[in-house]
């Protein structure tokens, strides 16, 4: 599966214990990068989300600063990694998952994960072909 440290947690300097947070999770880190997104490749990765009220805004964070895709590996990957991270919105994420301690709003929530089996092999081949 995939997860991607977004531009707030890289700022933060907040990479090394994402990562951390991920091994003693059981993932083993398969293939990583650092990416600079352009607005158009940022705008292009969230094409779901295109017509939506976020979507302009959501482009400029992306490409304001680099993010770290992370190819994850584990039995049971997305499910897992969801639960790990927690809900999108941090007020709403459950206590001891990556966004309830780390996230500072709905959008600047520190990693984006694949959600479904399908859109991770998606999300993938973007960043690692």
């Amino acid at each position: 599966t995939l997860l991607i440290i977004k531009p707030d947690a890289f700022e933060r300097k907040l990479v090394g214990n994402i990562i951390n947070r991920l091994e003693r999770a059981g993932f083993d880190i398969l293939d990583i990068k650092l990416v600079r997104l352009t607005p158009d490749k940022a705008r292009e990765f969230y094409a779901v989300h295109e017509g939506k009220p976020f979507i302009d805004k959501l482009v400029d964070f992306m490409s304001s600063s680099p993010v770290i895709p992370i190819k994850l590996g584990k039995d049971n990957a997305v499910a897992d990694l969801r639960t790990l991270i927690g809900a999108t919105n941090p007020d709403e994420a459950a206590c001891g998952t990556l966004r309830q301690e780390i996230a500072l709003d709905v959008q600047k929530n520190s990693v984006h994960a694949s959600d479904s089996p399908e859109n991770a092999a998606v999300e993938l081949a973007f960043f690692f072909g």
